[in-house]
């Protein structure tokens, strides 16, 4: 394991005993960061959600904002606007909340469209336009979204076009009872030091991370090696998804399958899952288990699986044990 990989597993360990029990959720953090790519976190409130990705930030040379997503929100909310100076008679633009190196775009789906699409803009393009002048993002840029999947009313729910920008579809839910046990520990700790009411600081023993280690990082995942034969295994799990027909449990069940966009997103997660748990090769477990979070948002079922009560994760497992693994 060389120095930049002892740094991230470093960051790693230093966040998991920050964020308890979410270990998931800090590992598809990292894998996004050092992949370049976004992730939308869905999971019921109060599973520290906010408090990983400001944790996050802490540990990063770079800052962090959140937008709480209303109703009521407006496109120059996120990417700024333009103020009249009456001292000159000149206009001046001030820069909005999306000129941050993280962002965590909490409860998306309750702003409407156009707020939806200026975000889900700056993503892709990593810039904003206002006006005939375009504004290039903060790099490292990362935005995590999330959704509350109980309460439904007053939302607006994404496009499938626009899911398929996010690199990632994570879930996370409730804790199990010892590990509840170990946050509510946590919690007591910080209310009687006052570390509850600031934000996050990393621990002395861990330095913030640079922005120059972090694109090495992501140079050494690019560079890591991928065997020829889970290549070909990769291209079948996502061509299936368009070829339903010719796979018996996928028959009939998958209207649309995923893009050109999901076997990017599955290679560049693959090497970087591989090069966090300190190995220079990908392995089948790597796709595999990453396979879900990738696909979850870019499969979109049939009316008949729909009926059935079959959902894209049951779909993911089917998929996985009908194509054969190398």
């Amino acid at each position: 394991m060389d120095s930049a990989q002892s740094r991230f597993r470093s960051l790693f360990d230093d966040l998991n005993r920050e964020i308890i029990g979410q270990e998931q959720l800090v590992e598809r953090l990292l894998i996004a960061l050092l992949a370049d790519g976004h992730l939308l976190v869905e999971g019921p409130p109060g599973l520290a959600k906010t408090r990983a990705i400001r944790c996050l930030g802490s540990r990063l040379e770079g800052s962090f904002h959140r937008i709480q997503f209303t109703p009521d929100l407006l496109p120059a909310d996120l990417t700024g606007t333009e103020i009249f100076r009456p001292q000159d008679g000149s206009f001046s633009f001030q820069q909005g909340p999306l000129f941050h190196n993280l962002i965590l775009a909490d409860e998306i789906n309750r702003a409407p469209a156009k707020v939806q699409s200026a975000l889900l803009e700056a993503m892709a393009e990593r810039q904003i336009t206002v006006g005939q002048t375009s504004y290039s993002l903060a790099d490292p840029f990362l935005v995590m979204a999330t959704q509350n999947p109980i309460e439904q009313e007053g939302t607006y729910p994404l496009p499938e076009a626009q899911l398929d920008r996010f690199l990632l579809h994570v879930r996370v839910d409730y804790p199990a009872a010892e590990i509840e046990q170990k946050i509510l520990d946590l919690n007591r700790r910080e209310a009687r030091t006052g570390a509850a009411s600031a934000p996050p600081t990393p621990a002395d023993s861990f330095m913030p991370l640079r922005a120059a280690e972090l694109k090495r990082a992501r140079q050494d995942v690019l560079d890591l090696h991928l065997a020829d034969n889970l290549r070909d295994y990769l291209l079948q799990l996502v061509l299936a998804t368009r070829s339903p027909d010719k796979w018996p449990p996928l028959n009939g069940h998958i209207s649309y399958g995923a893009s050109p966009r999901a076997t990017i997103a599955l290679d560049r997660c693959a090497r970087a899952k591989a090069w966090l748990a300190g190995r220079d090769f990908v392995i089948p477990e790597d796709i595999q288990q990453l396979a879900f979070d990738v696909l979850r948002h870019r499969l979109i079922l049939s009316y008949e699986a729909e009926a059935k009560g079959i959902d894209q994760d049951q779909m993911i497992n089917a998929l996985l044990s009908c194509v054969p693994a190398p």
